[in-house]
């Protein structure tokens, strides 16, 4: 698909129904009213998640589109309304495809322990974003020990000094010799 054809009939709804299966990027080209077709954008994000950056205000708003974009690519939260950043249906969805989704969370989600763990599991450095209080958990922090060691720093400032000595955190630490 030519690129500057689209540019030129960015209204022509025909057209733009063929290009976003070749590519759910060229809807950037599309005229407003297109990017807020709610079945055009979801064929696009379906193709593309990253073409969510290109969808309406109205459309980042849709929990269908974007449960449809985080299936496969969680970081697309990043364009995500304030509001479905704390849907925690949604979240956990993100949070499960890439732990990076936790970044884009409400403060509420990065307090919700199911959420945070979902998060560590994927990406155990992702555990800084998470509240103090979620650092505090065992699970946790064994999770994203577990997961990236480099995760110390995080843990052991959180609101439970005594999370060091605790018998699992040590077994991951210093890990018997074999």
């Amino acid at each position: 698909m030519d690129v500057e054809e689209l540019k030129k009939d960015s209204q022509n709804k025909e057209l733009f129904d063929k290009a976003l299966e070749e590519s759910g990027l060229y809807l950037e080209w599309a005229c407003p009213e297109i990017q807020d077709d709610k079945e055009l954008v979801l064929k696009a994000v379906k193709q593309n998640p990253g073409a969510l950056e290109f969808a309406s205000k109205r459309l980042k708003d849709d929990k269908d589109v974007l449960m449809a974009s985080v299936e496969t690519v969680g970081w697309v939260m990043c364009y995500a309304s304030d509001k479905l950043r704390g849907d925690r249906d949604l979240v956990l969805k993100a949070v499960k495809n890439d732990g990076q989704a936790l970044y884009y969370a409400s403060k509420e989600l990065r307090n919700d322990n199911e959420v945070v763990l979902e998060a560590v599991k994927n990406k155990g450095i992702i555990i800084k974003y998470a509240s103090i209080e979620a650092r505090s958990n065992i699970e946790i922090a064994c999770a994203a020990l577990k997961q990236n060691k480099k995760t110390m720093d995080y843990v052991k400032g959180c609101l439970n000094p005594e999370i060091l000595d605790n018998e699992e955190i040590q077994k991951i630490l210093n890990p018997p010799e074999e």
